[in-house]
C-alpha cells in the first residue's frame, strides 16, 4: 500500500533522516542502507517517524542496527515524532526508550 521512502539531510555533524510509508520486510534492505549510511556520514542522528505508517520487526532491526553502528563509531542515534502504532511498537520493544529523543548537551 503505501511505498517506503527514505530522505536524509546532512548538516555539520548531524544527519537527519526523514521515514515514510511502511517499514516492513520489503523495505529492509532500503532502510537499513539508509540509516547506516547516515551513520557513516555524521556523528549524531536523527530519525524522523512521523510520516511511517507501519513498523515491523524488520524496521525495528534496522533501527537497532543502525544505533549499534554508531555507538561503534562513537556517535549515537534517535527517533522522532513516532506515533499511533509505530510508537507503541517502539515502545513494547524497548527500542523507544534505547533511541530516545537527545537534547543537546548528552550526545
Amino acid at each position: 500500500m503505501a511505498r517506503f521512502e527514505a530522505v536524509t539531510s546532512l548538516d555539520g555533524d548531524r544527519a537527519d533522516v526523514v521515514l515514510s510509508g511502511e517499514c516492513d520486510l520489503a523495505a529492509r534492505d532500503d532502510c537499513t542502507a539508509a540509516l547506516l549510511g547516515a551513520v557513516r556520514s555524521a556523528p549524531a542522528v536523527v530519525v524522523d517517524l512521523g510520516a511511517v505508517t507501519f513498523l515491523d520487526s524488520t524496521g525495528v532491526h534496522a533501527l537497532v542496527t543502525a544505533h549499534q553502528a554508531a555507538l561503534a563509531r562513537g556517535g549515537w542515534i534517535s527517533v522522532v515524532n513516532a506515533a499511533g502504532m509505530v510508537a507503541h511498537v517502539l515502545e513494547i520493544t524497548g527500542v523507544a526508550g534505547l533511541l530516545r529523543e537527545r537534547g543537546g548537551d548528552d550526545g
